[in-house]
């Protein structure tokens, strides 16, 4: 499949560029560590997790899958940050037929503040557009607020609230 360019982009941070491509197996080791950020990073907010060790994603199908595409963020030779894209079918009462949703969003942390996950975000939105995507969706959980702020800089919305009771 042809991927659109995503671009290289100038960063504030020790004058480094930073480039958004999408992610190759060669990647699936750091990808793999970054997984594990993200898990450490949520654990505090959902008390069902399991005990580690745990694993969200199978990320060699989230690389290959013509559906799904995962960016990385990379400046030099060093991955940064990543995000995936996967194309779901929306409920037979939308308006849109499909939807592109979110998630594996996940920035280094000497890089986080600095612009990565929206340069991510601008490759994810460009590649859906150019899947004929025309809404993104992504969950959150209601007491991360620094990443509620985060993505609703970028424009998104809250839309749904997901309830739970435990019955145990």
């Amino acid at each position: 499949m042809n991927w659109p360019a995503f671009g290289t982009f100038g960063s504030d941070f020790m004058t480094s560029t930073i480039t958004i491509r999408p992610a190759v197996i060669a990647d699936l080791e750091t990808l793999l560590q970054f997984e594990q950020g993200v898990i450490r990073a949520e654990r505090p907010f959902d008390s069902t997790l399991g005990d580690d060790p745990i694993s969200y994603y199978d990320i060699k199908e989230l690389i290959i899958a013509p559906h799904i595409l995962l960016l990385v963020a990379e400046t030099g030779e060093q991955i940064i940050g990543s995000g995936y894209a996967r194309i779901e079918p929306a409920k037979a009462y939308n308006k849109h037929e499909q939807y592109a949703y979110l998630g594996f969003m996940y920035v280094d942390d000497a890089w986080r503040g600095r612009g990565v996950n929206q340069q991510i975000l601008d490759g994810l939105k460009q590649w859906a557009k150019s899947q004929g995507i025309g809404e993104l969706r992504l969950e959150v959980y209601q007491h991360n607020q620094s990443a509620i702020r985060a993505y609703e800089k970028a424009g998104f919305a809250k839309h749904m609230i997901l309830m739970r009771i435990g019955l145990e």
